[in-house]
């Protein structure tokens, strides 16, 4: 899902409501934090730790809005998706909410594809702690050697790599040099390449 441009805008919302401006290069420090940390994140470099709760609730408030709004999938994913799961187990490993997750998937038809959605909370830290990942392949019965993980931000990459995976970084290259972290960072899950691989993978000609 192509959430994070939704917390994005929820970040900038939350922004203008409490009357604040976020400090340069805000939004790459954001990236794939979770939404808790985020806020006390947002408070503290606008100068108002003491803000962190309520900016906290604001943030989840408007992303859910924004997400209920227009739910939107990564170009090629649902393809790649839908045809992963016919052949292999598939899991979600999210730093959001599990109701935002569900919901989110379901409207775009593809909550089905998922035998497992694994998100931080109950005694699981959120990435970059390896938790959610780690949880994830435990349930699908596999090695983490032998998984591989699709990450648009370099805390998922990194949480995905403290749990022996492979990492698939997919959009615009971060410039933080832990992207390098990724084994492969494509622009768009519709890369041609990619799509063929996984077909002739799925065909068992690859």
């Amino acid at each position: 899902m192509d959430t994070e441009r939704h917390w994005q805008d929820a970040r900038s919302r939350v922004f203008v409501e409490f009357g604040l401006t976020p400090r340069p290069g805000f939004a790459e420090r954001a990236k794939g934090v979770h939404y808790i940390e985020c806020g006390s994140l947002m408070a503290g470099e606008s100068g108002k730790p003491q803000l962190a709760d309520d900016m906290t609730r604001a943030l989840l408030r408007h992303f859910m809005a924004l997400v209920a709004e227009d739910p939107v999938t990564m170009p090629g994913a649902a393809a790649l998706v839908r045809l992963a799961a016919r052949h292999i187990p598939l899991a979600v490993a999210s730093n959001c909410p599990l109701d935002v997750v569900e919901s989110s998937l379901s409207r775009v038809g593809l909550l089905g594809c998922f035998a497992h959605v694994v998100v931080a909370g109950d005694g699981l830290l959120p990435k970059p702690h390896p938790d959610v990942y780690a949880t994830a392949v435990r349930l699908c019965g596999v090695r983490p050697e032998d998984a591989m993980a699709v990450e648009d931000s370099v805390t998922g990459v990194e949480s995905a790599r403290r749990a022996g995976m492979r990492v698939l970084g997919v959009g615009p290259r971060p410039a933080d040099e832990k992207a390098d972290r990724a084994d492969l960072w494509l622009r768009t899950l519709a890369d041609p390449e990619l799509q063929a691989w996984a077909q002739a993978w799925a065909d068992g000609t690859a």
